[in-house]
């Protein structure tokens, strides 16, 4: 391993990663490491690391590369792995194009989730082809303190929980995981989204991600709710052959997501690299250790 390790820091709508360029795929980050460096205080910081990596050099994407050249190799604060991060993939976009591995317009970054298909605009907008949301069937409800509401099941290629609610603030904190029943619902942990009106086709919403707490904004939390609206609304556009378009308030800003008849889900949002530098690989050993 190099002494210096290059990295970059960037956010999509205030959800942010520390990102690790490493096209061979030869720095080792275990979940210790990641977790020492997404430490907003001992570290560099962040809601997740975007490890940068070619996929054929990775046995996780391997059979992707033919399609996409580059893999997201994404983690959540804690250090745990994660199938897919909406902002995320904006962010990692951007920063392909900032490194010259990418240009306006069209490309594809391999993902635990599958391929998924982003555009980078003149304007500065990144929209990102999310894949299609799946419904599974079965109640189930969430819980904060003495309340508890029922939630929408929904996967983003990483599972949800979307509870309608009166007032943002009956999520309470949000540091720990919100309870849920029945615990057979979702194994591996969820991200739960709580969710309020602000108009027509115009929701708000505050989120517990799975391994990171509450984060400024969730990019498949996003699409997860406008798909649960949708619903609620009477609307799919599978049935209707008409898209569906809600805006998104979260935390850290705002996103646009569509569903389109086909079930295909694209959301458009900013994605920013807002500095970049280097840390010792022998201090992140010391710390990873």
């Amino acid at each position: 391993m190099s002494t210096r390790i290059a990295f970059l820091k960037g956010h999509g709508t205030e959800n942010d990663f520390v990102i690790v360029p490493d096209p061979e795929n030869a720095i080792d980050l275990p979940p210790s490491a990641v977790a020492a460096l997404c430490d907003r205080r001992a570290g560099i910081g962040g809601d997740g690391l975007l490890h940068v990596v070619r996929s054929a050099a990775h046995p996780e994407a391997k059979d992707m590369a033919a399609e996409a050249e580059w893999f997201m190799d994404y983690r959540n604060g804690d250090g745990s792995i994660a199938e897919m991060c909406g902002n995320g993939v904006r962010v990692f976009a951007r920063y392909l194009q900032r490194a010259g591995h990418a240009t306006e317009g069209d490309l594809a970054i391999a993902t635990r989730g599958g391929v998924k298909r982003v555009h980078l605009a003149k304007n500065g907008d990144v929209t990102v082809g999310m894949g299609k949301a799946r419904l599974p069937e079965g109640d189930v409800t969430v819980s904060v303190g003495e309340r508890s509401w029922p939630a929408r099941n929904v996967n983003m290629g990483n599972p949800h929980a979307v509870a309608f609610v009166a007032d943002l603030a009956h999520a309470g904190n949000l540091y720990e995981p919100p309870p849920f029943s029945p615990a057979s619902a979702y194994p591996d942990g969820v991200n739960v989204e709580f969710v309020v009106d602000r108009g027509p086709r115009h929701v708000a919403l505050r989120v517990h991600e799975r391994g990171a707490g509450e984060t400024r904004s969730c990019g498949t939390g996003a699409c997860a709710v406008a798909v649960a609206t949708a619903r609620r609304d009477g609307a799919d556009p599978a049935v209707t052959g008409t898209p569906s378009t809600y805006t998104v308030d979260v935390p850290g800003g705002t996103l646009v997501i569509t569903e389109l008849p086909d079930g295909e889900i694209e959301m458009t949002g900013p994605a920013v690299i807002v500095a970049e530098g280097e840390f010792d690989a022998t201090w992140l050993t010391t710390l990873a250790g």
